[in-house]
């Protein structure tokens, strides 16, 4: 039997709803990376999974085949420190610059943190994009070089190498422009085959629901979470959901220079009520699922005494130098006091959003904030696209704050003219309310 003629037989099995077995899936993904096979069978057989779906033992049979696709990071780490590698994913969101604080945080309370990141496409931002606002800033090393920068320095964000889990770079390729992006057995064989094949202690992912989400429907953000963590934990890597909100923007900036800007006051001791929640809890998890402390909780206080002691923006200088950037120039950045913006690009106009009633800050929407970011320039519309990187806003207020008419609430940073449109869409976007609010990310944690 020809293996074109077996895949055909493998279409056909899926989509009458039938399950494959282990090999199976490993024949397949072996014909994907060998391009053995059409990529026009390789978008039906993506369309079969999409409609008739994976259980948990086919998507962690997917998911362990992608992994051994390509090289497994995990062989690299010598003995003295290969149980204390962790990571963290986020699904995506608005303003998240969570890793940026989160990563130098974990290593300087002893962890060991090989970030793999991406880019932005669409209307979420890409953690490399706002790292490489920085100038010099490198995601390009090698696999020695990360290796060398996690003895170092204890953390590293890099992007993904030619190497490193090959079948997901040809599958998600054609699951673009295919319409099965949204299949979940799919998204968690793309996430977890990346984080998994770094050899990991224990995981954190993010996974955001709402406005400024990959999607505002509970229950489907729900399912991928719990999809997620137990596909996680069936590969040996103690796996750890939080279902977050994604309605309002994280912290008090969207745009990449300016999220770095807010990362480095966060790392001063001086970050905003959500950006803190989110670094605190999900650091305390992986603190303690590693076993560096007795609870969660104790390392939910380790992790916020790294941001008032000083320890993790040295981390975090430490790591942008051996990612390239200029020793002075991470020096003055990091600083207390300094002009960030004598190292960072600053836009040459600011624009003020103001509130139009006075009441408690309910919302400002996160979809909003990122698709007028982008139009101005910060984000992508296709990929491989060049970002303005001074683009961005700032939230002058926190979300429960009691505002007056006519305060300012967002301040545009932009380097082109404005259409009308930007800043009526951007007042548009703010929710008052006239009873106060509590506010809170996290909406569920998920450990099986």
């Amino acid at each position: 039997m020809s293996a074109n003629h077996n895949i055909v037989s493998l279409i056909e099995r899926k989509r009458n709803g039938e399950r494959w077995t282990n090999e199976e899936i490993q024949h397949i993904v072996t014909a994907v990376c060998r391009k053995s096979i059409q990529e026009s069978q390789i978008g039906a057989l993506l369309m079969a999974v999409r409609l008739k779906d994976m259980d948990t033992e086919e998507t962690v049979a997917l998911t362990t085949s992608m992994i051994n696709s390509g090289r497994v990071l995990g062989d690299l780490w010598p003995d003295e420190w290969r149980h204390l590698v962790v990571d963290k994913h986020s699904t995506g969101g608005v303003g998240d610059k969570v890793s940026l604080v989160l990563a130098p945080a974990l290593a300087a309370c002893g962890l060991k943190v090989p970030m793999i990141s991406g880019r932005s496409l669409g209307h979420t931002g890409g953690t490399l994009d706002k790292l490489e606002s920085i100038p010099g800033y490198n995601v390009i090393q090698s696999t020695d070089a990360v290796v060398r920068i996690l003895n170092e320095v204890g953390c590293c964000i890099v992007g993904q190498t030619e190497d490193l889990v090959p079948a997901d770079r040809i599958i998600y390729g054609i699951r673009d422009v295919t319409a099965t992006v949204d299949s979940i057995p799919l998204i968690v064989a793309s996430i977890l085959s990346k984080k998994v094949a770094e050899g990991l202690r224990a995981l954190v992912l993010d996974i955001k629901v709402g406005k400024g989400a990959m999607s505002s429907n509970e229950d489907t953000m729900h399912r991928l979470a719990k999809a997620l963590v137990s596909t996680g934990n069936r590969l040996n890597t103690k796996t750890t959901g939080f279902l977050t909100s994604m309605n309002s923007p994280i912290g008090k900036t969207v745009g990449n220079a300016l999220e770095v800007a807010e990362a480095i006051q966060c790392l001063q001791g001086q970050g905003s009520r959500s950006l803190v929640e989110l670094i605190t809890k999900q650091g305390g998890q992986l603190l303690s699922d590693a076993q560096l402390t007795a609870s969660s909780t104790d390392g939910e206080r380790r992790i916020a005494e790294s941001l008032t002691d000083g320890s993790a923006l040295e981390r975090f200088q430490k790591m942008i130098i051996a990612q390239g950037v200029d020793s002075k120039k991470a020096e003055e950045l990091c600083r207390k006091g300094a002009d960030i913006w004598t190292v960072l690009p600053k836009a040459d106009m600011v624009s003020n959003v103001i509130a139009t009633t006075s009441g408690y800050l309910s919302e400002i929407d996160a979809l909003t904030c990122a698709n007028v970011c982008r139009d101005l320039g910060a984000g992508r519309t296709m990929a491989g696209q060049a970002l303005d990187f001074a683009v961005g806003l700032e939230i002058v207020k926190e979300l429960g704050d009691f505002v007056r008419e006519g305060d300012v609430i967002i301040k545009l940073h932009h380097t082109r003219p404005l259409d009308p449109n930007h800043l009526d869409r951007l007042r548009d976007s703010i929710s008052v309310d006239k009873c106060p609010v509590e506010y809170s990310l996290i909406l569920e944690q998920l450990t099986s």
